[in-house]
Order: C-alpha cells, then sequence, then structure tokens
C-alpha cells in the first residue's frame, strides 16, 4: 500500500477501527482512541476513581465460540499475571466479580487497584498501539480535558499530529459497522482541538468535525442511534446516560509504560 492512505501533512488526522488505527499510527505523536458505548468511557470513569485500566481484546458475541474461549481464557491468564481483576461481560456480574464493560456497573462496584477491561473494538485499537506512541482515551465526558492536554503537550502539528480513532462496532459477519457516537466524539475532539490551534486538518477529519458541528442535539442522537438503542434494549439504558455526560470529567486517560490506562 502506497501512502494516499496515511493523511501525511496534516496535524489532525481521522480514521476508523484497528485496521485504520495501524494504518495511522505509523507516523502519528498520538493516538486518540474513542469508543463511546462503551470502552473508552467506562476508562474515564475507572481512572477518575484512581483505578489503573489495562485494555485486552476480547472478540464480540459473534465470534465462534471456541475463539471468544481461548480468549477469555487468555483474558484469566493475563488478569492473573497482572495482578489485576477481571472484568466480565455485563450480564455475568456478580456479587464476587461485580467489574465490567459498563460504567455504571463500574461506578457501583468495589475499587481496585488494577482491571482488566476487554472489549472487541477499543480496547483492540490500545493493545495494539505501538509502545512509542501516546495514547489516549476520549469519550464525550472528557473532550476539552484531552483537547487541552494534547495541545498543551505539543500535539496537532504536521510535525506531531494526532490521529483521532473511532473505533465502531461490527456487523454480525465481524465486519467493522460505522458507529454515529464515535463519529460524533470524533468530530467533537477534532472541533476542540483545531479551535485551540491544531492542525491542518486532513479532509477525513474535516469532514467528522463538520458532522459534530451539525448536530443540533448531540445526546439524543447518540441515545437514538443504532448502538444507544442497541444497548438500552439490553438493558442498560443508564450506560447510554453516562456516555452523554458532556465535558463532566477532567481526567485524561494516557496509557503509561505498563500498557495500563491512568490519569495523565
Amino acid at each position: 500500500m502506497g501512502d494516499w492512505a496515511d493523511q501525511s501533512g496534516s496535524g489532525i488526522r481521522f480514521e476508523w477501527g484497528p485496521s485504520g488505527a495501524g494504518r495511522l499510527a505509523g507516523e502519528a505523536a498520538c493516538l486518540a482512541i474513542i469508543d463511546v458505548l462503551s470502552f473508552t468511557t467506562t476508562v474515564s470513569v475507572a481512572v477518575e476513581t484512581g483505578i489503573r485500566v489495562l485494555p485486552f481484546w476480547l472478540p464480540d458475541g459473534h465470534a465462534a465460540p471456541a475463539e471468544r474461549a481461548a480468549a477469555e481464557k487468555a483474558a484469566t491468564v493475563y488478569a492473573r499475571q497482572s495482578g489485576a481483576r477481571l472484568a466480565v461481560p455485563r450480564h455475568a456480574v456478580a456479587p464476587d466479580n461485580p467489574w465490567s464493560l459498563s460504567p455504571a456497573q463500574l461506578r457501583r462496584a468495589p475499587f481496585v487497584e488494577r482491571l482488566v477491561l476487554p472489549s472487541p473494538n477499543g480496547a483492540a485499537i490500545a493493545a495494539a498501539a505501538p509502545p512509542r506512541v501516546r495514547v489516549v482515551a476520549a469519550c464525550l465526558r472528557n473532550i476539552t480535558a484531552v483537547g487541552s492536554r494534547l495541545t498543551a503537550d505539543g500535539y496537532g502539528t504536521a510535525r506531531h499530529p494526532v490521529a483521532v480513532i473511532a473505533a465502531g462496532e461490527r456487523w454480525p459477519d465481524g465486519s467493522l459497522r460505522p458507529a454515529l457516537e464515535d463519529l460524533l466524539c470524533a468530530g467533537a475532539l477534532i472541533s476542540d482541538l483545531h479551535h485551540q490551534g491544531a492542525g491542518p486538518l486532513s479532509p477525513e477529519a474535516a469532514a467528522a468535525k463538520a458532522a459534530y458541528e451539525g448536530t443540533a442535539d448531540l445526546a439524543r442522537a447518540v441515545a437514538t442511534g443504532a448502538s444507544g438503542r442497541e444497548l438500552a434494549a439490553a438493558g442498560f439504558p443508564e450506560d447510554v446516560a453516562i456516555a452523554t455526560e458532556e465535558d463532566l470529567s477532567v481526567v485524561v486517560p494516557v496509557r503509561d509504560r505498563d500498557g495500563a490506562f491512568t490519569a495523565g
């Protein structure tokens, strides 16, 4: 593949999913990962309380049973080796393991110092990002904090570009499903960075920014979009409500040398 896909020359770039992140990570100084429902939202809630979050890829429910079983076993081993508790699927929460990908459930769970947080999308991107690249977890709860932190640290220029990565979701066949909430959150971050002087924007980043700035009611769009309706129908409307707490957090989750997200 040539250079046509790397958005070179732009201080702010935008792509989708693990493949897009892999494509842009080669030249980016920073990856801003966005997985609103729910990985990066849950990371923000956890890091606010002082929990160190270790991302771990886990296939979604459409994966073959053998593949998912193998990944779950690997996650258990990783948590044990890391001295961490392992978050379980939302419907598997129990008194002896109350931690999950649900930000609402996590708020009610006891504090732990280290938590392995598996997910099929945002965690996959975070876990695969090269060690040399700064990685931050962005969501609607911390857009201004993330934008201010990145520009203060000198990111968002053609020399030190930020790659904003919308994690997206998956169709039943495993292919990427671009998710409205991630597009709008990416656009919100790009807009904030641009207003603080970062840039120039790649055409892809400019389009995401325009989508956000053209949305009159962000919370309603997320709640009534496909992912929001799916999560509410599964019994987790509170997770959608937390994910749309716009700019209520000043914490910027940053991946440290151990691969864990901490408060900067």
